[in-house]
């Protein structure tokens, strides 16, 4: 009997080391590639996406079960050609050297800052928006000179083998590739720097596994997102761009308002709004193809529970749209929900909601509404409807979040040239504009002495003439 060896299989460890040990080496190898390289990257990026748009679509559509593909053609593939086209624009400018102050003493020398590639950056992305948040952090790495290894969210697999088959047209494997397996693996690997989306709870493992290797790291996390209405604003202006940021995506949208504070005397008429706006805006109800279903039964039940911790506890609980009975026809989609009444007992009131779900909190003046967001986390993005006044100026001042819309919602994270990232519990770094560029590049400085050096004067052996010069500058 002949006896057959099996050879064993790869670890995820082994498998995802040897990848990073194949870019790291080429990054040696070949140096940073120039201005003109990383342009046709970025401008060939930009076209296999626009030409496989209806098939990533079709992707998103069966990893949700029901997607809009006009909300992917906007949040996802438009986020990522804007992105690219603004970096295309600006990367001369961004890869320029600058120059720095020079010290008194040190004059006839000069300093300037350059921008430098990393070398290989880790991207871990999570699965609510599997197109941009994937791919902005790619195509910025890509900018910076770095090589990539991305590692997507299991829960989006159709989407994840159609950014694979782009991803291998465009790229050799040692500049740019896509993993999947173990995250913990992955986000142990020595990287020169990795780059995080996903929840607050899974950040602080990512963290703790990076800072092994002492791998500098970038958190977008989420947290819970307020939209404050200032009293008398509550317009169908308003209350249509909450219903546009709350029910995008189906609420899965790390910016998402995720709660609204109204003035106490306005809170029934807000939510008779919302509820003729909700109809307005999807016309064919919970079914309809504008209407994005939840992810998976995972995540369903994670929200159905939210709202019957609500429910036990007292919340009243508000289905509002049309037909919204018919959400159960089809499966994981929830109907629009309004939540009154939630108390600091409930779940629904610390948890990211992540869903077509509102909580209304009520206020009496700014003061307690300000306090309200205050005594939170610091969340990822903060909404504020209202007139330029007192009341504006002390929500800008005195709260603290990862980026503000004013009379808005999430049209800050479309703003090219503004950074975006969290603070606090909701992130760290930031990535968009210059920022992004930066974020994945190291700025070297270089100071080239000049034919003069007046330091020299302060050489041994020391005397009365080093006492003189120390005297005169510590003075």
């Amino acid at each position: 009997m002949t006896i057959t060896e099996v050879t064993p299989q790869p670890t995820d460890a082994e498998r995802f080391g040897h990848i990073l040990a194949v870019q790291r080496a080429a990054y040696r190898r070949d140096g940073a590639p120039s201005l003109a390289a990383r342009r046709s990257d970025l401008s060939r990026f930009k076209a296999a996406l626009i030409a496989r748009r209806s098939t990533i679509e079709e992707a998103i559509n069966t990893d949700f079960g029901n997607r809009s593909r006009h909300e992917t053609a906007m949040m996802e593939l438009g986020g990522v050609v804007q992105g690219i086209d603004y970096l295309e624009r600006n990367l001369r400018r961004f890869m320029r050297p600058t120059g720095r102050h020079t010290a008194l003493h040190m004059r006839w020398g000069t300093n300037r800052i350059e921008y430098q590639p990393l070398g290989v950056v880790g991207v871990i992305s999570p699965w609510n928006y599997p197109v941009i948040l994937s791919l902005m952090p790619v195509v910025t790495a890509i900018a910076a000179g770095n090589r990539v290894m991305l590692k997507p969210s299991k829960f989006t697999p159709a989407t994840n083998t159609v950014l694979a088959s782009i991803l291998g047209e465009l790229f050799p494997p040692e500049q740019v590739t896509i993993v999947s397996g173990d995250g913990a693996a992955f986000s142990s690997l020595p990287f020169d720097h990795l780059v995080f989306t996903g929840s607050t709870e899974v950040g602080r493992a990512v963290m703790k596994a990076a800072s092994e290797n002492l791998v500098p790291v970038t958190l977008e996390l989420g947290g819970k997102s307020p939209t404050i209405v200032a009293r008398g604003h509550v317009q169908d202006r308003t209350v249509s761009d909450i219903v546009f940021g709350k029910l995008l995506s189906g609420g899965q949208t790390c910016i998402a308002p995720d709660y609204a504070l109204v003035h106490d005397s306005e809170i029934d008429t807000f939510v008779d709004s919302y509820d003729r706006l909700v109809k307005a805006a999807y016309p064919g109800g919970p079914t309809s193809k504008d209407y994005t279903s939840i992810i998976n039964d995972k995540q369903y039940a994670i929200l159905t529970d939210l709202i019957e911790d609500a429910r036990s506890r007292g919340a009243r609980i508000i289905e509002v749209g049309h037909r919204p009975g018919e959400a159960a026809q089809r499966p994981h989609t929830l109907a629009p929900t309004v939540v009154l009444g939630v108390t600091d007992e409930m779940r629904i009131a610390h948890e990211e909601i992540f869903g077509p779900i509102l909580p209304i909190f009520p206020y009496r003046d700014i003061d307690e509404a300000i306090d309200y967001v205050n005594a939170r986390p610091r969340p990822l993005a903060l909404y504020y409807f209202g007139s330029n006044d007192a009341d504006r100026r002390k929500v800008l001042d005195r709260t603290t979040s990862g980026n503000v819309t004013v009379n808005g919602t999430v049209m800050h994270v479309g703003q090219d040239d503004l950074p975006f990232g969290g603070v606090g519990a909701s992130g760290m770094g930031q990535y968009h504009g210059i920022e992004g560029f930066r974020t994945l590049s190291h700025p070297k400085g270089i100071y080239v002495q000049g034919r003069f050096n007046a330091v020299r004067l302060l050489y041994a052996p020391f005397g009365k003439r080093t006492d003189a010069l120390l005297n005169f500058f510590l003075r």
